[in-house]
């Protein structure tokens, strides 16, 4: 088999991967052939990716014209407020092809903005189901019944959008990952106009230039946080109207902020008069037949990626929230799930076969790496993330290079490192040479986002960060003049953990809204549980206003933090180590001309401190210590240090002696 250039091109990334060129071969060759049969050569992918354009509910030419896709169905009615809920002859849809094609066409006064509606679909046998309609824009849950139906949504005005993209929108994403629902003081769901005016300004201040949207996709269950949807092509209306979404984009973009939305194409809610389990009367329409096409862990059901119907969904689905939204692109949710049969459930991925085995699902390798064609052709300066704990080669490597075609991964393993490091190892026992590698350890030919936690890990059953390093204290010793041990150390590692992961990350930075200035409380959507109570689906912002409390600290260091990385660009280079001292609890490492210097240990602070450096003069930009964020204020403010070399002029030693106190991180900059 004669080896394609851009598969060669990937293979010369990485010598371990020579043992599987012909997999490689295969799989590019797949993902070109499925293209080619979908476009049948006749058209661009974006051509094809417009299924929402032809299939649900559209105003086109003084009449309604509506089509679903119901291959098993033997009838199907158009029933709601337009036919008092009755199947009506002058409702009923006609097949209008093989494939199971459905239409029908309706004058422009058989039904109003507003109205509710389901389809009633009949199938072999007798058996019958009322069904949201699967390309459904607009899906609402009736307050008293909770019973969601699909709503007519053609107001008298469309929205008018101000800016529509981010202009020049470029370079490392620094992504504030947010809930519309759950982002207000307010016990109760948030909306799109609540967040647009109160936590977007924020984010703003705070130096975030990507917000990273979740439960946008309408979902029945609101504590499944969005990841069981049941209706992709909705806006969850639980938060407003999609023109609310819209401005609350448009509003982002005018202030220079990208926006991305989670993307759930990884399962679906297993929900019946909701979503699209036996949609037409089977459980195979869009998902695998039998035990496959249900998802083990999460009790959902999983896509057939092999179907080129399945494809038009999903791609169709892509095109949608970038044409109407106009979002700037997605993070793709459960990508582990979607690249392996047994969806890395029990699976520690620690030998490169198990990327190449039988148990890739290579129909969803295709679909991803077509999905990101797609985006990157209808607007090249989209971005796209894989949340893949795996570690498949190639997944961020573009198309282009014989890559799945991610621009960037989640470091999934960074959160679960700094977990177990903070649970179950004491300070003075943490070991810097194996927190350097797990920071820097990655692909080099794929960027990567890391992050210290994100919704993940601040779900009930689990903690945040300051929750692990401070305990119960934190409701009771945070008052600026309270002084308390435990509390003082979780101030100071939570600095420095984000200082850490950020200034070693290898292409863009991730923070959970509220982590930033250490929200005390987990996640806990209102369940039976908790008699669907709001109280932890919230974010108490009015504790990093109080200047009483030791939050704003923690939050004033965090925007620091970013405006030193993002003006002094350090994520264009990688960082280099410089010094560690596994017993003093020392990392030492050069980024971009400046240069981080971090003393974990809990109890020793160093005097007259010396590390080799570049020859020059140095100035202190940012120091964990100093009182601004609750530091005890140890280092004099605005320090410059000249290197000192020995005696041997020239071509001896130069280096800098700096004074280094217990748990606390200091940068410097080399002056010119």
């Amino acid at each position: 088999m004669q080896i394609n250039i851009q598969v060669m091109k990937f293979i010369e990334s990485d010598p371990l991967l020579n043992p599987y060129q012909d997999v490689i071969q295969r799989r590019f060759e797949k993902i070109r052939a499925t293209e080619n049969l979908l476009t049948r050569g006749r058209m661009s992918l974006p051509g094809f990716a417009a299924g929402h354009e032809y299939f649900g509910l559209h105003y086109r030419e003084s009449e309604w014209v509506f089509r679903e896709w119901a291959p098993n169905a033997v009838a199907v009615y158009f029933i709601g407020d337009m036919t008092g809920w009755q199947e009506k002859k002058t409702f009923a849809l006609e097949r209008i092809d093989p494939e199971g094609t459905w239409e029908i066409r309706l004058s422009s006064g058989a039904m109003s903005h507003g109205d509710l509606y389901r389809l009633r679909i009949y199938w072999p046998g007798g058996g019958h189901g009322d069904r949201i309609p699967a390309y459904a824009r607009r899906a609402v849950q009736d307050p008293e019944t909770l019973i969601f139906n699909a709503q007519v949504w053609r107001p008298a005005a469309s929205y008018r959008w101000k800016q529509g993209a981010v202009a020049g929108a470029d370079g490392p994403p620094f992504i504030y990952e947010a809930h519309v629902g759950m982002a207000q003081n307010e016990e109760k769901i948030g909306s799109y106009q609540e967040f647009g005016a109160r936590v977007l300004p924020r984010i703003i201040s705070a130096g975030y230039n990507t917000i990273q949207l979740m439960g946008l996709q309408e979902h029945p269950y609101y504590g499944s946080f969005g990841y069981h949807v049941s209706n992709f092509f909705a806006a969850s209306s639980r938060f407003g109207t999609p023109e609310d979404l819209k401005e609350l984009i448009d509003t982002a973009h005018l202030a220079g902020i990208r926006v991305i939305m989670d993307l759930v194409h990884s399962h679906a809610v297993s929900n019946e008069a909701e979503g699209l389990s036996l949609f037409d009367g089977t459980s195979y329409q869009y998902f695998h037949a039998g035990p496959r096409g249900y998802h083990p862990a999460w009790g959902s059901r999983c896509f057939d990626f092999g179907k080129h119907q399945v494809l038009h969904f999903l791609l169709s689905n892509c095109r949608y929230w970038l044409d109407e939204f106009r979002v700037d692109g997605f993070r793709f949710d459960g990508v582990t799930s979607m690249l392996y049969h047994h969806h890395g459930l029990g699976r520690a991925f620690t030998s490169y076969q198990d990327y190449f085995d039988d148990s890739v699902d290579e129909d969803a390798l295709t679909y991803l790496a077509l999905a990101n064609r797609l985006i990157h052709e209808v607007n090249p300066a989209a971005i796209t993330v894989a949340e893949d704990v795996s570690g498949m080669p190639g997944l961020a490597v573009a198309c282009a290079r014989g890559g799945i075609g991610f621009d960037w991964r989640l470091a999934m393993g960074i959160p679960d490192y700094w977990i177990r490091l903070v649970k179950d190892t004491p300070d003075e026992n943490w070991p810097m040479g194996h927190l350097w590698h797990e920071l820097t350890n990655r692909r080099q030919d794929e960027k990567t986002i890391s992050y210290t936690e994100s919704h993940d890990q601040a779900i009930v059953g689990d903690q945040t960060l300051i929750s692990r390093l401070a305990g119960d204290r934190i409701y009771q010793h945070m008052r600026v003049h309270d002084q308390d041990i435990r509390v003082d150390r979780a101030m100071a590692l939570h600095k420095m953990i984000r200082l850490i992961t950020l200034a070693t990350a290898g292409g863009g930075y991730l923070n959970f809204m509220g982590n930033e200035f250490g929200h005390p409380e987990w996640i806990d959507f209102p369940r039976a549980g908790n008699q669907w109570s709001f109280r932890f689906a919230r974010r108490q912002w009015n504790l990093a206003d109080d200047a009483g409390l030791k939050y704003h600290f923690l939050a004033r260091f965090d925007r620091d933090m970013l405006t030193l990385v993002q003006t002094c660009r350090i994520l264009e280079s990688g960082p280099r180590l410089m010094y560690e001292h596994a017993a003093d609890k020392v990392l030492i490492f050069e980024r971009q001309g400046l240069i981080f210097s971090f003393n974990f240990h809990p109890a020793r602070s160093f005097t007259d401190y010396c590390f080799d450096a570049p020859p020059g003069e140095y100035a202190m930009v940012l120091d964990c210590d100093d009182p601004r964020y609750g530091g005890h204020g140890r280092l004099m403010p605005d320090q410059h240090h000249m290197t000192l070399s020995e005696a041997h002029g020239k071509s001896g030693r130069h280096f800098l002696s700096l004074y280094l106190p217990s748990r606390s991180a200091l940068v410097l900059r080399r002056l010119d």
